[in-house]
This record gives C-alpha cells, structure tokens and sequence, in this order.
C-alpha cells in the first residue's frame, strides 16, 4: 500500500511541474486587436488576394474559380463568374501592376486582364509546361512571372504570348514556394524535408538541408532578403542577417500549443505576424524577438495559413471555409484640447 502511495504522489508531483512549465511557457497577450473579420458571400477556400493600382480595388481567389472583388478596400466584397470550361478551377495566385493582371490557377491554369479586373482573357498554355502554375507575380506592363508546383519558372514580357525558362531544371514537387521583391525563391520539399533556393541568372535551384530534425512548414524571405521558416510544433527560425547561410536560434514562441504555424509576414522591418491552425495569431513588434498573443481572434473559426501586408497601413489573413481578416491600424485619440 505505501509503494502505491509512494507511486501516485510521484505522479500527482509530475503533472505539478507539467502544468507549472504550460502556465510559464504561456505567451503573454496583445494589448490591442487589429483585426477584424470581414463577412464574405462564400465558404470556399481562399487562397490568393491583390490589389490594382487603385488600393480600393482588389481582388480574392480561391477553389471552384472563386473570384472575389471589393472596391472599398476590402471592407465588403462581391463574387464574380468567369466564363471557364468548368467551375472547378482553382485559383492559386493572383498579381497586378497597376491595371494589369493576372491569375494561375490548376489545372494549368492562366487568366489575364488589362483594364483592372473589368474583363480577363484566357492564355493558352503548353501541354509541355512542367507542373501546374501556382504562383504568378506582374513585373511591368505585358511582362510577368509564373511559376509551377515543381520549381519550374517562366517569363514573358509580350503579355503572355511567349515565355522563356529561367531555371533548366524544376526542383520537384513542393509543399510551398516563396518569391523575393528581387526574384529569388525558396521552395520547401513536399514532405519539409528540405528546402531549395533559386536566383536569377542561376541554371538550377539550390537545395539545402533542414535545419533541425523538424519538417518544415513554410519558408519566405523578410524585407531586408533574410530568411524565415516555420517547422513542425511551432518552431520558428530567421537567418542570420549578416552571414546569410548561416540560421539564428530557433525559438518556440508559444511552447504549449498543439498548433502548427503556417504563416508569416512582415508588417514593418521590426513588426512580425505569424498565424496557424485553430486561429492561432501571434505578434512580435521587435523583429522576432519577443513574442505576444492576440487572443482576441482565437474564437474565429478557421485556420490562419496566409498572411499578406500590402503595406504598413494595409493588411488581411485569410482563413478557410471562407474568412477573411482586415488590418485596422489603431487610431490614435487626441488629447482634450488640441485641435487637428
């Protein structure tokens, strides 16, 4: 009986330190929400949003052709039907470069307009491409970037009628892949086993192994070029900014959770926001440093597996089964007295 005893106070002293080290390891909490949910008229899965040259005006995509279109900056928004072959489409990414458009989509998809959204055309592609297109960035009038589910990128700068490789061979399958303000990519393998790199100019992609026994989620580039990832349980890690193959410390801003992380963007060079599975939103406003939790947002129900900052002032999550957050930027009271 005093072994049984003996054996339950062991137990009973064990979960004490669990739960001790859950309640230390919880992230503290933001002092202010910025988000708000936007109602939208659909339940499918959005993948993609963009602007035109008008910031009032853009655009949401998603499964089954969705197109989405707001003219209010995204406060309200209003679906469209295109005139496609089949209404299973599903729209991956979309780009403009003031009036000009374009959408990829698979099954090898590739949609373009002219006039910011008022008509788009269908463009031909080759039964030869490698892959579906997954990701399309607009460069300049009649120019833009595309590239496929297996590392393979093309370019035109005639509107869409040709386009030229840029990398001789594709990188194979990946889970997801990132393009920089100045052209480089990162993919990450299909099963986050290891991640490649590709610049302009360079034959083929670069792969590199993954920096813990961790499987990576996702991967993209800050403001500045530096790297980010996300790997399995939570873990996120930055390149060092002033040896570029080199990794800082990973860290585990919330330690206790059960959710992945998703996604990352940069609002600011220093403000960061990551968001993950059951509506997990986190913040830093030190570049990575220290970390907070906005728990204003953990009744929504969705996953948060894409994050966009157009700019500082202007921002939005998408979530599935159809949820869209806004970036609100705080507004700042007036003091008694003083006058605009």
């Amino acid at each position: 009986m005093r072994a049984i005893v003996k054996s339950w106070q062991r137990i009973l002293a064990l979960l004490v330190v669990v739960l001790m080290c859950i309640g230390c390891s919880k992230v503290p909490s933001t002092s202010y929400n910025p988000w708000a949910v936007v109602s939208l008229p659909t339940d499918a899965k959005l993948l993609d949003i963009a602007f035109t040259g008008d910031p009032q005006h853009g655009y949401l995509v998603g499964s089954n052709a969705t197109l989405l279109e707001t003219n209010d900056g995204g406060d309200t928004w209003k679906p469209l039907t295109l005139e496609l072959d089949d209404s299973r489409y599903r729209f991956d990414s979309i780009s403009f470069a003031g009036e000009e458009g374009w959408i990829v989509g698979e099954p090898s998809l590739l949609l373009h307009t002219t006039d910011a959204g008022r008509s788009w055309s269908r463009i031909p592609l080759s039964t030869k491409l490698p892959g579906n297109p997954i990701s399309v960035t607009a460069l300049a009038a009649n120019a833009a970037e595309l590239a496929t589910d297996v590392g393979a990128i093309y370019q035109t700068t005639d509107g869409g009628k040709n386009w030229k490789a840029q990398v001789e061979a594709a990188v194979g399958v990946v889970r997801n892949l990132r393009r920089s303000a100045d052209g480089k990519y990162v993919a990450v393998s299909a099963k986050g086993s290891f991640y490649s790199i590709w610049k302009p100019g360079q034959n083929a992609w670069e792969p590199h192994n993954r920096t813990s026994s961790r499987r990576l989620e996702n991967m993209g580039f800050g403001e500045n070029g530096q790297l980010w990832l996300l790997a399995r349980g939570g873990q996120v890690q930055f390149s060092d900014p002033t040896q570029p193959d080199e990794w800082l410390e990973a860290q585990n801003p919330e330690f206790s959770t059960s959710w992945g992380l998703l996604d990352l963007a940069y609002r600011t060079p220093d403000d960061i926001w990551i968001g993950g599975g059951s509506a997990n939103l986190l913040h830093s406003a030190d570049g990575g440093k220290t970390w907070e939790k906005d728990r204003d947002v953990e009744e929504v129900a969705a996953n948060f597996y894409k994050i966009v900052f157009f700019k500082p002032d202007q921002g939005f999550i998408i979530g599935d089964h159809g949820i869209l957050l806004k970036y609100q930027p705080k507004v700042e009271t007036a003091s008694p007295g003083t006058t605009a």
